[in-house]
């Protein structure tokens, strides 16, 4: 239990330290992501990399050889952090994905409002990305889409939203068990492709599975994130050639 809590300590250092080290920037105007590459010698690759996310999904060929997305996900303690960029979810250690063979540990939680992705040209509400790390320190990527739904509100957000911190630079901690698996779709079929980190440096190889089967949030859930960020979204990028598969 000591070793999890100063894990969780070493993530919630990693996210907050991350959103304080490197040129300060956003998602409009003079820091916008169309000059991220000029703020800092460490961010080129967000303008200049061909491995760039997010991309719009389309022309997908199906590869039958690729596996079903195998997750085992646990209940525990979260911890909120408003980045002044987002809302991150930092979880306990101890949750999987094994995907092409690799198992990778989820890390946290990110929140874009639009989505990130697109589906020919169309953006979701929202999209939650589920960051998750292998030993060899390799990055995967699981995308939902979320849209809101007046009937119907997302039991998993609805607990988290409790305790959004409101203010940058601010986290709350959850003690109650939370589970993951509750952005998980019924049917787990994705779009897979090679792409990058969201926000600069924009690191390349990061492997993303983008879910095709999407999420219902109520109009509450969706405006409690939107008052507090009306857009942390990066365009989509040009895929460069890259092909987008779908297992199914």
């Amino acid at each position: 239990m000591r070793l999890m809590g100063i894990a969780l300590v070493l993530l919630s250092c990693t996210a907050l330290c991350a959103a304080q080290s490197g040129a300060d920037w956003s998602y409009t105007g003079k820091t916008g992501p169309q000059l991220w590459s000029r703020l800092d010698p460490a961010y080129q690759a967000c303008n200049r990399g061909h491995e760039q996310s997010p991309v719009d999904i389309h022309g997908t060929h199906r590869d039958k050889n690729l596996q079903p997305l195998q997750f085992h996900y646990i209940a525990g303690a979260v911890t909120l952090v408003n980045t002044g960029h987002g809302i991150e979810v930092l979880v306990n250690p101890g949750s999987t994905l094994t995907a092409n063979g690799v198992r990778y540990q989820l890390v946290r939680l990110d929140f874009h409002n639009p989505s990130e992705h697109s589906i020919k040209g169309t953006l979701a509400d929202m999209e939650v990305d589920l960051v998750h790390r292998s030993a060899e320190g390799k990055t995967a990527i699981v995308a939902v889409f979320l849209n809101q739904d007046r009937g119907l509100p997302n039991a998993l957000l609805a607990t988290l939203w409790q305790h959004l911190p409101k203010k940058p630079g601010t986290t709350t901690k959850i003690a109650d068990m939370v589970n993951a698996g509750g952005f998980l779709p019924g049917d787990t079929g994705y779009w897979t492709y090679t792409g990058s980190t969201l926000e600069p440096p924009c690191t390349e190889g990061a492997l993303w599975f983008v879910l095709q089967e999407d999420l219902s949030i109520s109009r509450s859930q969706y405006r409690a994130f939107t008052d507090l960020y009306k857009i942390n979204t990066r365009p989509v990028q040009d895929t460069h050639g890259r092909r987008i598969e779908s297992n199914d």
